[in-house]
């Protein structure tokens, strides 16, 4: 089967009614702030939820209709995409859809109109990917090892996927990195294929500034929405210990987000912030057409040079917008209201339906 077209996608929602658009996403992620924000700017929404999991949507009332499935990766079963479509229904991706539904299906079957482009989702998956986009804008990343055998200094192991850093170590050797992934194997956490396929990096030492940002295609513009930084498990109550405490046990930690908070950067650093975004922008243009669209997500260290080093991207909504619900520092200055990423989807989408343009921001 071939990939869904572009061209499909748009003669599906020709035959959409206009004034009863839906948006909709999948129960898990960053839904929440995604259909609320739909909701502020007028749309009905829907929501695809495995059975157990609904209560947080019937909680805080944000989904209109429901569409109840055994397990996630039912999203892709053609009854699930044709209630969507008789809902005329616009799905807005982020990280828990790719992972359940799974690109190849998002490539191959999903034939429900997307917010965003599609093609784009696996570059942000494939490490080797995503590190072209960054290489190619002249971002600063960190160096790239090739094979553990060349480990001389602490790297960070890393896998493919949207893992929300399960299974990611620190090692300091090739020795190091050999017991890790045995204790990962043991663990679960990764299996045989997820090894040949391990990112390692230079282990940048600085604060983390997880970025987000909007590339509106309808006004050609990169904006700064908000920032983030993560709470992990196990390394965040490691790092509580005493040093005494933390050499005398035996744990190796990992880096499992469990939650987010809001942040800002000192105002000296968003000319970076700003140039990183649009670099990125640009790359994507260049190798991946039509590019980003619509919300990003840009990880960063700082250093104490005062640098912004990226070591990775999300191409669509990530889990730190959840922490400005309301609006951020950056979206009010940009806004002057509370302004979700959700929203902010949300209101691109209704510029389009008003001005027209749908074939820049749907896939």
């Amino acid at each position: 089967m071939g990939k869904v077209s572009k061209e499909k996608i748009l003669e599906i929602l020709e035959g959409y009614d206009k004034d009863n658009i839906t948006i909709a996403t999948l129960g898990s992620h960053t839904s929440l702030h995604i259909l609320n924000g739909a909701k502020q700017e007028g749309f009905r929404t829907a929501i695809v939820c495995a059975k157990g999991r609904e209560v947080p949507y019937q909680r805080f009332d944000v989904a209109d209709e429901y569409i109840i499935v055994d397990k996630f990766e039912d999203i892709v079963n053609e009854d699930v995409q044709q209630k969507l479509r008789d809902m005329n229904a616009i799905v807005i991706p982020h990280g828990s859809f790719v992972a359940y539904a799974g690109l190849d299906n998002v490539e191959d079957k999903f034939n429900v109109p997307m917010f965003g482009n599609r093609d784009i989702l696996r570059w942000e998956a494939e490490r080797d990917l995503e590190r072209q986009l960054l290489v190619n804008g002249k971002i600063r990343i960190p160096m790239k090892y090739d094979d553990p055998s060349q480990i001389d200094r602490a790297v960070m192991v890393k896998f493919p996927g949207a893992r929300g850093g399960r299974g990611y170590f620190v090692a300091s050797s090739t020795e190091e990195f050999n017991e890790k992934i045995d204790a990962m194997k043991e663990r679960g956490w990764i299996e045989d294929a997820d090894v040949e396929q391990a990112h390692i990096e230079e282990y940048v030492s600085g604060c983390n500034y997880c970025i987000h940002y909007f590339y509106s295609a309808l006004n050609d513009e990169v904006e700064l929405m908000g920032m983030d930084s993560r709470y992990e498990s196990s390394i965040d109550g490691f790092v509580r210990m005493p040093a005494k405490d933390q050499l005398s046990i035996d744990i190796s930690p990992s880096y499992v987000v469990t939650g987010n908070h809001p942040v800002v950067m000192r105002e000296s650093l968003l000319p970076q912030a700003f140039e990183i975004g649009d670099k990125l922008v640009k790359s994507a243009a260049e190798l991946v057409k039509p590019g980003l669209n619509g919300p990003f997500c840009i990880q960063t260290l700082v250093n104490d040079n005062l640098e912004v080093v990226v070591f990775e991207t999300s191409a669509r909504t990530d889990g730190g917008t959840n922490t400005f619900m309301e609006g951020s520092s950056y979206s009010y200055l940009k806004y002057g209201e509370g302004m979700s990423m959700g929203r902010r989807v949300a209101r691109e989408i209704k510029m389009a339906l008003e001005n027209g343009g749908f074939e820049k921001i749907i896939t």
